[in-house]
């Protein structure tokens, strides 16, 4: 999706009337939509994109540090059509995600600031507005001459939008004052109103069990109506964005305008919609578990949001990116469908000079809770962020679409009340896992919303299966939503929905990778990099050559300039604070082997056999943060996606591409996604932008977005649990991976001279749910190859034996 200087139309119109030399200063560098001119950083643990608004002809971004009520080193930042970023002396800082454009005064109301269309801006300070802001709504009373303000500990604050006097309604938790909302959960998102209430939004919780356990109920959805003593709780869920047709404007018919609001449980998202005074409830897939931290700090601010496409927006939540009709409702609530999954992490976005411009969280001081063993020691970056530019129609070809989710897990379930409607259109596959205890002759009803207007039709009735589990293919299953009926009680039921889009991806990388080592390069460059912190804002770079040869030491710069600089201090700091650590993977002859913190071991497909020996630039990175509180793991040719332990860690790792390049480390900075392991081979790397050749020629860089990597392949490999194995009768195997491979089959052999039962078991919910998916008689000297249905997967697979045996299980995946 990089994206090449003729496309941007607008930058020619806009400098037509400069001087030359400014023309050409008006085009900085840029990589995969990524302008590393453009970042933005701050002196705290973390500085993330709050929001992004086009307002006055000029585009306007914050960032936010981790909890600042008082005030912090960010910014606010206006930029030119030619880019050219001006950060406002106006500036104080905290941590605010709020924006809301004013009709009635033309204000763009953006943290703790107020730009009118001249671009003049005027501040409240923190001392007389004290909190995290968070959310913006129109008044319910005065909507012309005042409007609201909310916090992350649920302060509410009226502000006058022509003096900017600030009274304080709800006092932030975070103060002595009174009176206090008093909802439950803390950690607060979105603000809205609309049909007399004001409706806000928490995603998190106070709860000490919420930094461990992603399903400790958190979060809060509640409204006031701007009178009562008290607020109304609406749902005990963690809810982020509220919104409405009106969308940062506010809803034009406050009388009748409907109100949405996204969040999610441990089962799934949920959609709540407030429609003539009623509150609606829907649920849909999570593309990516990285989000579920029962605290709420790994969300950021999904948003729905306008990017002029007609009657749809743009909702991004949990990894995807989503396509949000503009006239949602109970009665047309058909349209919502997943357009692709991402991996950067996105505050805010907007359309601006026809691009979607992306404010991402990119590089943290802090890792806070993301922490894990495998990835070793590494100094500190300084906390910075970039914003994103992508053309509107990319955004349907980022990462191939997958969803996960359930209406019921491990819940109790009453005889005849149906389950939340759960979103059945937007996908090419789709299986549901059923596993439930009940009585003999207990059936399931299955109903389909098909045109998403209220209508209910049943579809299929299922007699639950006597072991307790059985999976359905939904695939041939037309509809917008379908929901489950049990015909009597159920204990410890799940309901869990698998869906994916056909992943039409080669196994070649994309041409924008060329010159990165592959497998087998021996002229080859690497070492490792860091963002620096200190304030230094350059990329360090500790190169070497094969055999542990150092190279030297170099800074990247925010013009792409990669220099030597003459250190030999800093060459080894960097590499003594930036060394990778070694064994953190092992392999034997069924496959690779990762041991987590807690001790547990994970299996996943080999890939090339050549990953199996140590390249020459000697061990690769496995394990980093690459987005704040987002990591990969890079394991003999794969890419993952790495959940934070407190969101469900190694066991909800998604493999994202597959390649047989070799690289040494990775890391981001200013934004972008920089990788070493470059071949010396000048004519592999010819006019490939993406490479950044050393000033004194010895190295190289490759750098482009993290969503790049996706273009490496589609994710492919083979191996297994057991690979000539002693086994134990009734001893699971350990589990490996199955989720997000496309075409998937095993074989199941043994060497005992008798038939041996192997029954595959499958993780259905990728915590620890395992349920039989067959059980299959395997010959003596006869080995069983068993094809997986196209639409089915799980979490995790894992092999029982009947009795003792050598056996071998290997699963490919293509």
């Amino acid at each position: 999706m990089r994206l090449t200087l003729p496309s941007f139309a607008f930058l020619a119109a806009a400098t037509a009337t400069l001087p030359f030399t400014a023309r050409l200063s008006a085009a900085p560098p840029q990589i995969s939509g990524i302008y590393p001119g453009l970042a933005m950083f701050n002196n705290e643990g973390e500085c993330g994109t709050g929001a992004v608004v086009p307002w006055a002809d000029r585009l306007w971004a914050i960032t936010y540090a981790p909890h600042k009520p008082k005030g912090s080193t960010d910014k606010l930042y206006e930029i030119t059509p030619e880019l050219q970023q001006i950060v406002r002396p106006e500036s104080v800082g905290g941590t605010p995600a709020n924006r809301m454009i004013h009709r009635e005064s033309n204000q763009l109301f953006i943290g703790p600031y107020a730009i009118d269309a001249e671009r003049k801006v005027r501040v409240i300070p923190p001392s007389v507005m004290f909190g995290r802001h968070t959310g913006n709504a129109r008044h319910l009373t005065d909507p012309a001459g005042k409007i609201y303000y909310a916090t992350m500990e649920e302060g509410i604050y009226e502000v006058d939008v022509k003096t900017l006097a600030v009274k304080e309604l709800w006092a932030d938790e975070a103060t002595k004052g009174n009176p206090k909302a008093d909802l439950p959960g803390y950690h607060g998102k979105g603000l809205y109103s609309t049909q007399g209430r004001l409706v806000y939004a928490n995603n998190g919780d106070r709860d000490k069990r919420v930094v461990t356990d992603p399903t400790v109920p958190s979060g809060a959805l509640a409204e006031w109506d701007g009178k009562a003593d008290k607020w109304t709780l609406i749902r005990r869920n963690q809810f982020t964005e509220v919104t409405g047709p009106g969308g940062i404007y506010g809803n034009e018919n406050p009388d009748k305008d409907p109100i949405w609001s996204i969040g999610w449980d441990f089962r799934s998202l949920i959609l709540q919609l407030l429609e003539d005074g009623k509150w609606h409830t829907y649920r849909l897939p999570k593309s990516s578990h990285s989000y579920d931290g029962a605290h709420g700090w790994n969300t950021e601010w999904p948003r729905i949001r306008e990017i002029g496409e007609g009657d749809n927006l743009l909702m991004t939540m949990h990894g995807a990116m989503w396509k949000f009709p503009k006239t949602f409702s109970s009665k047309n609530s058909a349209g919502i469908a997943p357009r692709s999954n991402y991996l950067k992490v996105i505050g805010d976005f907007a359309l601006w000079k026809d691009k979607v411009v992306f404010g991402c969280d990119d590089t943290a001081n802090a890792e806070f809770l993301n922490k894990r063993k495998a990835k070793g020691e590494i100094a500190a970056p300084q906390s910075q962020s970039n914003l994103w530019f992508v053309e509107p129609s990319q955004i349907d070809h980022i990462g191939p679409v997958i969803g996960r989710g359930a209406v019921w897990m491990n819940d109790s379930v009453k005889a005849g009340q149906p389950s939340d409607a759960f979103l059945l259109a937007g996908y090419d596959q789709k299986g549901l896992h059923i596993s439930a205890k009940a009585a003999d002759g207990t059936h399931l009803t299955l109903e389909v919303d098909e045109a998403g207007n209220g209508t209910w039709t049943k579809v299929r009735e299922l007699e639950l299966a006597a072991s307790g589990y059985q999976w359905v293919d939904l695939t041939a299953l037309k509809g917008t939503w379908i929901r489950l009926t049990s015909s009597a009680a159920l204990e410890k039921a799940t309901a869990y929905f698998q869906y994916r889009n056909n992943d039409k991806r080669s196994n070649e990388a994309d041409a924008i990778f060329a010159g990165l080592a592959r497998l087998g390069d021996t002229n080859v460059t690497g070492g490792v990099i860091r963002a620096q912190g200190e304030n230094k804002r350059t990329l360090a770079f500790a190169a070497q050559a094969p055999e542990g040869k150092d190279l030297g030491y170099y800074e990247l710069d925010a013009e792409l300039k990669l220099k030597a600089v003459n250190d030999a201090k800093l060459l080894e700091h960097t590499k003594t604070h930036t060394a990778i650590p070694a064994g953190v993977l092992t392999v034997d002859a069924a496959s690779v082997i990762f041991t987590d913190d807690a001790g547990k071991r994970w299996r996943l497909p080999k890939g090339d056999a050549g990953y199996e020996k140590t390249g020459p630039l000697g061990d690769s990175r496995v394990a980093r943060e690459v987005a704040t509180e987002r990591d990969l793991f890079a394991a003999y040719g794969s890419f993952f996606e790495l959940p934070a332990n407190n969101a469900g860690g190694f066991s909800k790792v998604r493999p994202a591409a597959t390649s047989n390049i070799r690289i040494q480390d990775y890391c981001s900075y200013r934004g972008l996604f920089l990788m070493t392991g470059v071949s010396t081979d000048a004519a592999a790397t010819k006019d490939n932008p993406h490479i950044i050749r050393s000033d004194d020629g010895k190295t190289a860089l490759w750098a482009g977005a993290i969503d790049d990597i996706w273009k490496l392949g589609k994710p492919r490999g083979e191996g297994g649990p057991w690979e000539d194995t002693a086994v134990k009768a009734s001893e699971p195997s350990e589990p490996y991976l199955m989720t997000a491979y496309d075409k998937k089959k095993v074989t199941l052999s043994h060497t005992s001279k008798e038939a041996v039962n192997l029954s595959v078991e499958v993780d259905v919910t990728g915590s620890g749910d395992w349920v039989k998916y067959q059980t299959f008689a395997v010959e003596a000297g006869k080995p069983t190859v068993h094809e997986f249905p196209t639409a089915f997967t799980a979490y995790w697979v894992r092999v029982v034996a009947d009795k003792d045996a050598t056996a071998t299980a290997t699963f490919k995946y293509e």
